[in-house]
């Protein structure tokens, strides 16, 4: 689990990395289908935020790597097509060949979101794109960005918070129904061998 959510970690940093030009040369770019459906993904025109926006929305629930798969379909397919025989599993040697065309042609944006969709899809060289994604120099993502800290919400002492007060309830009521549940199988237990 820690290394899928790392993975799409990987992903979503190089979907912010990607600049507002990069991602709009990338849908201008896109056939009228693969628009179409960047656009249902987004829910709106796919705009540099619009993508954005989806990609951290979907982060969790496979829309972020939908997203990526069809904004870097034509980069991938062109990274397939060279390295030829060698694309189910390529080496580093072979992958740092034929990235410096795949720049020129799509950009470094789409190649970075099209490399981290492979590692986040666990394909067979996600160990040796992941290393690409930290050290190479030519599609190295930045650093991560330090998480923002999010404040408590302050509350003044004696007043209720009413998140807490709804996640006591919700287990107090999960308590009870195993009570019940257990006192049900005991009961059925204790019938089947008075039976007996």
């Amino acid at each position: 689990m820690k290394t899928r959510l790392q993975s799409l970690g990987l992903l979503h940093r190089a979907i912010r990395a990607t600049t507002d030009d990069e991602l709009a040369t990338i849908v201008d770019g896109l056939k009228d289908d693969h628009r179409e459906a960047v656009e249902r993904l987004t829910g709106a025109e796919p705009t540099p935020e619009a993508i954005r926006a989806a990609a951290t929305k979907g982060r969790l629930d496979g829309g972020m790597e939908s997203l990526a798969v069809v904004l870097t379909d034509a980069s991938l397919a062109d990274c397939i097509e060279q390295l030829g025989d060698h694309s189910d599993s390529p080496t580093t040697e072979q992958l740092t060949n034929v990235l410096p065309g795949i720049v020129e042609r799509h950009g470094v944006g789409a190649t970075r979101i099209m490399l981290a969709s492979t590692v986040a899809g666990e394909g067979a060289a996600s160990a040796v794109i992941r290393d690409l994604l930290k050290h190479d120099e030519l599609v190295k993502l930045p650093p991560a960005e330090p998480a923002a800290a999010v404040p408590a919400r302050a509350t003044t002492p004696g007043e209720p918070d009413p998140e807490r007060e709804a996640l006591k309830t919700r287990r107090l009521e999960q308590r009870r129904r195993r009570q019940e549940d257990a006192r049900q199988r005991r009961e059925q237990s204790a019938r089947a061998r008075h039976r007996a």
